[in-house]
């Protein structure tokens, strides 16, 4: 099969999670005998078209406009980027063209739906988050009710949208008006290799991080969203039961400079480190920690957490979203309630005063991680390509109860 995934981000060039799903998924696919194109952006400093494990990746260029990229105009910085995305990909269609177009969220919007038109090829959209989630419910500026529409149009555009969680069809279904039968659940995954670090990584990210005493992480993008600001609070009374605790903070973002003066407003400073994107290095430090926090007030799915049970780490993480489906209390990590970090210290403490049910958590954690293989996650995205493909009718299982209550308060 003939496949074009469309993707904002791709690596080495990555933001969040996405890049990291869809280079998982795309290379997933090539090794499964299929013939995968990605056409992202072009960053500076990378071939503008190469073939890596398998995938062609292409990377368009930014037209030479003067488009900011913040504020309102990151809407026209998109549509802009958009239409180098969408006349590369018409270029390198030829004559053989795709069998099935894949779009990761409403960056690549335009392009999947004028592409679809232009080469009469079926749409699958995953939607890996939503505005309206992201900020609790409600649409709080013009960008933002902007970008929302444009969720909306993709989602309902489409032969199939794909949620990454159960929790995520819940969202998808609510917030974008799309049928239940029309949205399939494909999880994410983790690549246990990519998480094996030698005991020698792990002890220099532990000198470089740790103190004398426990050590804690947290990994994502920093904005409000990933709950950074709860783990900070935690942290006075997390040091008074546990001296010398300390708290690596890995990943970038525009919080980071106001969690940064709260760390100073709570003299934190000595025993919280800001370590930034870490990339390649990202596995060793957290395999370095003796608990991975995963505090979010929104999260769809919760790739972190995969990544650090992977890594042999114990996982605490709030009660939200998708991450209730992957982290079961007193199983395969600690649960806290959302949005409070006394919870939230409570959760660490237990772990960090149990090992022996530390090192339960993580081996039930491994046991988990079979359903989360990138293997089995492409083998059921094809299913869903070759569903649309042959013209099959769309998921027609029934509803299922709303068993997301009150996560959401969605006003006007």
């Amino acid at each position: 099969m003939r496949v074009l995934l469309l993707s904002w981000e791709y690596p080495p060039f990555m933001v969040g999670g996405l890049g990291r799903h869809v280079h998982a998924l795309s290379t997933a696919l090539a090794a499964a005998g299929q013939q995968v194109t990605v056409v992202t952006r072009h960053i500076p400093g990378v071939p503008p078209e190469e073939l890596i494990d398998g995938v062609h990746v292409v990377r368009a260029p930014q037209d030479p406009l003067q488009v900011p990229a913040s504020g309102l105009a990151f809407l026209a910085h998109v549509i802009s980027a958009n239409h180098t995305i969408t006349r590369v990909a018409l270029r390198i269609a030829g004559g053989a063209g795709y069998d099935v177009i894949h779009a990761h969220d409403w960056l690549v919007a335009h392009s999947a739906i004028t592409l679809r038109e232009k080469l009469d090829v079926p749409l699958v959209a995953t939607i890996h988050a939503t505005e309206m989630g992201r900020h609790q419910g409600w649409l709080p500026e013009d960008l933002s009710r902007s970008i929302h529409s444009v969720e909306c149009w993709l989602a309902n555009q489409v032969d199939r949208v794909v949620a990454c969680s159960h929790y995520m069809r819940w969202e998808i279904s609510r917030l974008l008006g799309v049928p239940y039968q029309r949205i399939d659940v494909v999880v994410n995954g983790v690549d246990r290799e990519l998480w094996r670090v030698s005991p020698a990584a792990v002890t220099a990210a532990r000198l470089r991080y740790a103190g004398s005493g426990p050590l804690i992480g947290f990994a994502g993008r920093l904005v409000y969203e990933k709950g950074v600001q709860d783990i900070i609070e935690a942290m006075p009374r997390l040091r008074a039961a546990h001296p010398g605790l300390r708290l690596v903070v890995a990943g970038d973002g525009p919080y980071r400079a106001e969690l940064q003066d709260r760390v100073d407003r709570l003299q934190l400073r000595p025993a919280v480190s800001f370590a930034g994107f870490l990339g390649n290095d990202l596995p060793a430090v957290i395999a370095a920690t003796d608990a991975i926090t995963v505090p979010s007030i929104y999260e769809p799915f919760g790739m972190i957490a995969l990544e650090a049970i992977a890594a042999g780490v114990p996982v605490v993480a709030a009660e939200i979203g998708g991450l209730k489906e992957i982290v079961e209390p007193g199983h395969t990590g600690m649960t806290f309630r959302v949005g409070d970090p006394d919870a939230l210290a409570r959760a660490v403490s237990r772990l960090l005063r149990d090992q022996a049910a530390a090192q339960r958590i993580v081996k039930a954690g491994h046991r988990m991680l079979d359903r989360y293989s990138w293997e089995g996650i492409a083998e059921r995205t094809l299913g869903i390509y070759r569903s649309i493909v042959a013209g099959a009718p769309s998921f027609t299982g029934p509803a299922p109860a709303d068993q997301h209550p009150a996560v959401l308060t969605v006003t006007g």
